[in-house]
């Protein structure tokens, strides 16, 4: 499903289509590298009956996400991390022209502190970035840097805290629509500023208060410069991806079935 590419226009809530209503994509075995100014993303919705159910081949995964797999004490956890990362390299692979298997998959530099635990690369691949949260594995692959977000809402009483730790105009902005709706903004600014995070290779060495992604209005600061921020339809969850420049060539979601990834 192809989305408008105006930034300002992709932000309405319902201004486009919900992507998990949109027709199944085929599994991709060989795929062209996005050129400049295009945003790859796929979705993968894994229901709770699969993700118990699903017998997934993990011999894809290197050591490192195999120890990784482990270490999580609920077997839906688990689950739910294979599959993201099969996925992952199910894509890559694809951009690539090798198995799942031959992807190698290793970090950038912090650039905060120059630890080896900054943004995730594959060496020829595309730029690329995983999300997982609420059943939700989002990939956002761009050829420039790119970031991709997603969670479930928080609950109505978890919100006035969680947003003191966005900028000060954004935890206005929560705090001025109704309560009921408090959840559902939070969640979206949210995930916009994790998305722009991920994308700088920052993630949470950065205070999330210092930038502004916020919906806007007067005297409210400007988005980070040279960046494209948007929202992207993902059902109950919220969804962002960000990534540096701008969008002119496409701003595709895909959707994938999760019956594909264990064929």
């Amino acid at each position: 499903m192809q989305l408008p590419l105006d930034p300002a226009t992709a932000l309405r809530p319902g201004h486009v289509p919900d992507a998990l209503d949109a027709p199944d994509a085929s599994w991709p075995t060989a795929l062209a590298a996005p050129p400049a100014g295009a945003l790859d993303l796929w979705l993968l919705r894994l229901p709770g009956p699969w993700l118990g159910a699903a017998a997934l081949d993990e011999a894809p995964l290197d050591g490192e996400e195999r120890a990784r797999a482990d270490s999580f004490t609920h077997p839906f956890d688990r689950a739910g991390y294979v599959a993201a990362h099969l996925t992952l390299r199910r894509i890559l692979g694809a951009y690539l022209g090798v198995a799942p298997g031959a992807v190698e998959l290793t970090r950038e530099a912090c650039p905060c502190c120059g630890g080896p635990h900054g943004r995730p690369v594959a060496p020829g691949a595309p730029s690329f970035s995983l999300a997982r949260g609420d059943g939700l594995v989002l990939i956002g692959v761009a050829a420039a840097p790119v970031g991709v977000a997603a969670e479930r809402l928080p609950t109505v009483h978890t919100v006035t805290e969680a947003a003191r730790s966005l900028h000060p105009a954004e935890h206005h902005e929560v705090m001025a629509a109704p309560v009921v709706r408090r959840p559902a903004v939070h969640s979206r600014l949210r995930v916009r500023k994790r998305a722009y995070l991920k994308g700088l290779g920052a993630g949470l060495g950065r205070s999330p208060a210092l930038d502004y992604v916020g919906n806007g209005g007067p005297d409210t600061p400007p988005w980070p410069t040279g960046w494209t921020i948007v929202d992207v339809p993902a059902g109950p969850a919220s969804a962002a991806a960000a990534v540096r420049g701008e969008l002119t060539v496409r701003y595709d979601v895909r959707r994938l079935s999760p019956e594909g990834l264990a064929a």
